[in-house]
């Protein structure tokens, strides 16, 4: 299923034709600097950019022999240019081309993971909008609790796919970041003019103290961003698939015409885009481990990380990328059943204005543990027996000694509940 979007925008931004551009276009930019600074002849950096060039099945193949992919890389390239092939790389090792253009990749991932993050947002606040008047029963351990409205849990959402946001963008910043400065990061060949050059060239920073390579940390943030971010999907998919239950039913996942949703059950409609949004979060997480385990390296650094993240950072953007996609599919087509949600609050003969109760009669003078005792009682008495919990209270001489019956009907009033839901969605509108 996912395979699918391996050949979209996203996708592009990992294939080999990428990487190798990316490698490229690095190689030239500190071919310019070394000849800007007398490192290199002037001649040898026209030559390196304007001859320059590459092809993936050839470095493929050299691979094949080397089993070192920079080296492939370097002799294909090195074939296009002629004899001043032999300043290309000059001083450089494998990192300092690979690392840096690891962090163009990511930048240009996190792109697109910013543009439909800022969708969601916008759709999120538009169904919050659209639903912040719409009641339902809030629950807490899965049991009811008191009324809220449907729209404050877009807004919810909202405000935490916001902090996504934010979060992703310092990760950019953090991962904004380049490195020329040789074998164990002490610029021997290559002083620290050329980073600085080469860096500012690519619109990165420099990095201000590295081994052979970038130090994960960085990494590791844009990974956990990307796995925090797939949380927040996780979470709406999960309250989708919740509400979608056959005993709750105020909520389904769109189902398209002709969609089936089991082969051996006609009347089933599963909510399988909500489901696979869970399971691939955990991926997700999964490969977070995995940046925090690439940050310890032997030394000055070994090659246990690279592996690993020729996996991590493709299937870790591909899969958000996705994920993203059906979030945005899900709350954007949602089918909301009010009815369904009006029958669900007052189950029960309305025990989740217990609290309520409870406060009215300690403010007419009831100790609390009385208060909470009685209440409890009428409460459970009607989820017990299928009965009402307002019948109960009617029923009982120390609620209609302290309380009138027209007392009693106020404090079923939902709208007590949601006279502060302006002042939630107030705090919406700025963003």
């Amino acid at each position: 299923m996912i395979a699918r979007y391996t050949l979209k925008e996203m996708g592009k931004i990992w294939e080999d034709e990428n990487k190798y551009a990316k490698w490229l276009e690095i190689e030239k930019a500190v071919a310019l600097s070394q000849a800007e600074l007398g490192i290199i002849p002037k001649k040898a950096a026209e030559d390196i950019n304007e001859k320059a060039a590459f092809n993936v099945s050839k470095i493929l193949e050299i691979e094949e022999k080397t089993n070192h992919d920079v080296i492939a890389f370097l002799t294909n390239v090195g074939s296009y240019v002629g004899e001043s092939s032999k300043y290309l790389h000059y001083g450089l090792t494998s990192s300092d081309i690979g690392d840096t253009a690891l962090s163009l990749q990511i930048m240009d991932a996190i792109k697109i993971i910013e543009t439909k993050i800022k969708k969601l947002i916008g759709i999120l606040k538009e169904q919050a909008f659209n639903y912040k008047d719409m009641v339902m029963v809030g629950r807490t351990h899965g049991i009811h609790a008191e009324p809220m409205t449907f729209g404050i849990k877009f807004a919810v959402w909202t405000f935490e796919m916001k902090r996504n946001l934010k979060r992703l963008e310092n990760a950019g910043e953090a991962i904004r970041c380049g490195k020329i400065s040789g074998a164990v990061g002490t610029y021997a060949n290559t002083p620290p003019r050329v980073e600085e050059l080469v860096c500012k060239k690519l619109g990165l920073n420099n990095s201000q103290a590295s081994t052979q390579i970038l130090q994960r940390d960085r990494h590791a943030e844009v990974i956990s961003v990307l796995a925090i971010c797939a949380g927040t999907l996780e979470k709406i998919a999960l309250e989708v698939r919740n509400l979608q239950r056959t005993d709750v039913k105020e909520v389904e996942e769109p189902f398209t015409k002709g969609q089936k949703g089991s082969s051996a059950m006609p009347h089933k409609k599963n909510p399988i885009i909500c489901e696979r949004i869970c399971g691939m979060a955990r991926v997700l997480r999964g490969n977070a481990i995995v940046a925090f385990e690439n940050m310890a390296l032997w030394h000055e650094r070994d090659i246990s990380h690279s592996s690993a993240e020729r996996v991590i950072f493709p299937d870790s953007f591909i899969i958000l990328d996705y994920l993203l996609e059906k979030t945005i599919f899900v709350v954007g087509n949602i089918k909301i059943m009010p009815e369904n949600m009006k029958r669900n609050l007052m189950k029960y003969g309305g025990i989740i204005f217990s609290q309520r109760v409870l406060l009215e009669l300690i403010g007419k003078g009831m100790l609390r543990e009385e208060a909470y005792t009685l209440v409890q009682n009428a409460a459970l008495n009607a989820w017990e027996k299928e009965g009402s919990f307002k019948e109960n209270l009617f029923k009982e001489p120390k609620v209609t000694e302290l309380l009138l019956p027209e007392e009693i009907e106020k404090l079923f009033d939902v709208n007590y509940h949601l006279k502060y839901i302006d002042t939630i969605m107030d705090r919406l509108k700025s963003i």
